[in-house]
């Protein structure tokens, strides 16, 4: 049996190895046109930063290494341009020699990857636009940084990528500004979440430029403009394309492989193309979102290893089904963590889940050891049975392993009430006897057993219409003295039970606290005096992050402007 890989990185190397693993005698040639077969994508950001500081540590294996460990035929530089599927022959050109050929094969599998979206701009062609997509990418920014030591940078686009890389340019005394299209950063974020992100790279000085987008660049002997949609033109001395990706399905195309609209390969569960001797693997196919059963486009490195093996399995006849995929992600932003994994709300919507969602925020560890930092959770969850759809979580430490607790809950199919019976592993440095993710589903399970009825951040400016609606603070004298909302009758929450008669039996009462706790507290003790009530999940906290002043010049609404 011979295997012809076209493409490294995550998806192909992965998909030879297991080849090689599965069969000793099986032929294997893996194409690349570019001169890396496996390097770290992801820590290219580091390395342009400075953080990384040795290039060699972004190269997992070597051309030699692969080969000599897995006996594969890898040929780097070598470019496949064409597939004739009735003859089952790739025709290749060798780039260094500048010759082209022909490769037989039994079995192909495509591992194009995907390419940074690069809208044809005016001036977008200057030396000082760049985009990071492999080493040499990051190698020129790099060299650019070192040669003529920019002090400002524009990042267009506030993604995952746009993030790191502005982290990195700060780290190495550049001043950044993003510009986004959308109204937040990091897109997999819903807004209210991402305004915690947002109020860090204020904090950061970073500067952000949202519902913005780039229309040209114009270039200058000692500076680069880019133009925005709103007529302003910010100078910078270089800019990162960072707009987003798009499968590389050229060579598939012209193949004629089954792709969908939006470019990607269709693959079935065993990652089988239109063609059942091809395969596709990685960030240029089609998934099954493994939350909603419907198609999606996700482009991450841990499910591009997973389909590779996967591929491999079946070459092999082993049968092996790929269930989809949740996508669970992660970023780091200084001390910052923003993390999610399933289903956001615009998904949820999308898909026409009956959902709800609730926030709240619990310590990393056991607040009496020293160190304890909050993490700001948004779960939503099925409102009949209460399974968990989707979490995103921001804060510092702790974000990563709650983050895959949760990711494990949805991948199982689990609900609220068994988050809260989880037993996660407990000492003072790493956790509270009541972990953040038991808290999750403490809370759910108090709404789906009608325990407390709640409202969000949201639902506040239309209780000011409402004539039967009454805003309640429980929280401290100290804490309302220093931000409330406008209109809201302040009781202390200790002060409850002996000032019940200052609240009025007609109203329906709309209750906070800082965080939602107090407040629940708060709403129970109502609730069973016979009082209409409603608690505000993530508390004055979250409304006030989301529409204070150092929200996106208020809700939904604000100018397209730079805040630094």
């Amino acid at each position: 049996m011979k295997t012809v890989i076209i493409g490294g990185v995550a998806g192909g190397a992965s998909a030879a190895a297991r080849l090689r693993r599965l069969d000793e005698k099986a032929e294997i040639v893996m194409l690349e046109r570019g001169e890396h077969i496996s390097f770290a994508n992801c820590g290219l950001p580091y390395y342009i930063g400075g953080e990384i500081s040795d290039r060699k540590r972004l190269t997992i294996q070597t051309p030699r290494s692969f080969r000599k460990r897995f006996a594969v035929d890898v040929r780097v530089r070598h470019e496949a341009i064409a597939i004739d599927t009735a003859r089952k022959v790739v025709q290749v050109r060798d780039i260094a020699n500048e010759k082209d050929y022909e490769e037989t094969y039994d079995k192909l599998i495509l591992s194009p990857g995907a390419e940074p979206v690069r809208p044809p701009l005016p001036g977008a062609e200057d030396p000082r636009v760049f985009t990071l997509r492999n080493i040499p990418d990051a190698l020129r920014i790099r060299e650019y940084m070192l040669n003529a030591r920019p002090k400002t940078a524009v990042v267009v686009g506030g993604g995952f990528i746009g993030i790191e890389i502005a982290e990195n340019l700060i780290r190495a005394g550049i001043s950044v500004i993003i510009a986004e299209l959308s109204d937040h950063v990091i897109g997999t974020l819903d807004y209210d979440m991402a305004c915690e992100v947002y109020r860090y790279l204020l904090h950061k000085n970073v500067g952000l430029m949202l519902g913005c987008s780039v229309k040209a660049f114009h270039p200058e002997d000692d500076r680069l403009g880019v133009e925005l949609d709103n007529g302003d033109t910010l100078w910078a001395d270089m800019a990162l394309m960072t707009v987003g990706v798009r499968p590389d399905t050229g060579l598939a195309k012209s193949a004629g492989i089954d792709i969908n609209v939006r470019g990607a390969i269709l693959v079935d569960e065993h990652m089988r193309t239109s063609d059942g001797n091809i395969y596709a693997v990685g960030d240029a196919v089609a998934v099954v979102n493994q939350v909603t059963g419907k198609p999606a486009y996700i482009p991450l490195a841990g499910p591009a290893n997973k389909q590779g093996r996967i591929a491999a399995d079946n070459i092999c006849g082993l049968g092996s089904v790929y269930r989809g995929t949740q996508g669970s992600n992660i970023l780091r932003f200084f001390d910052m963590t923003a993390a999610s994994t399933g289903l956001n709300e615009s998904a949820a919507k999308a898909a026409g889940l009956d959902y709800d969602k609730i926030f709240t925020y619990s310590p990393s560890h056991a607040t009496y050891y020293p160190g304890s930092a909050n993490i700001s959770i948004k779960t939503l969850f099925e409102k009949k049975t209460g399974r968990i759809l989707g979490a995103q979580l921001v804060g510092s430490e702790g974000v990563d392993k709650r983050c895959d607790v949760l990711a494990v809950a949805i991948r199982a199919g689990m609900t609220a009430y068994d988050l809260a019976e989880m037993e996660l592993a407990y000492a003072p440095p790493f956790s509270s006897a009541k972990d953040p993710v038991n808290m999750v589903g403490f809370a759910i399970e108090n709404i789906l057993t009608g325990k407390v009825r709640q409202f969000h951040w949201h639902d506040v400016a239309g209780l000011r219409q409402k004539e039967n609606a009454l805003l309640l603070d429980v929280r401290t004298d100290k804490e309302y003295a220093a931000g409330n909302i406008p209109g809201a009758l302040h009781i202390p929450l200790d002060s409850l039970r002996d000032r019940l008669s200052e609240i009025d039996r007609g109203k329906a009462l709309y209750v906070y606290c800082q965080s939602g706790l107090r407040s629940y507290i708060a709403c129970r003790i109502l609730s069973q005096k016979d009082f209409d009530c409603y608690n505000l999940s993530g508390g004055y906290r979250k409304y006030e992050t989301v529409t204070g002043s150092c929200a996106f010049d208020g809700v939904p609404e604000y100018p397209c402007g730079i805040k630094i």
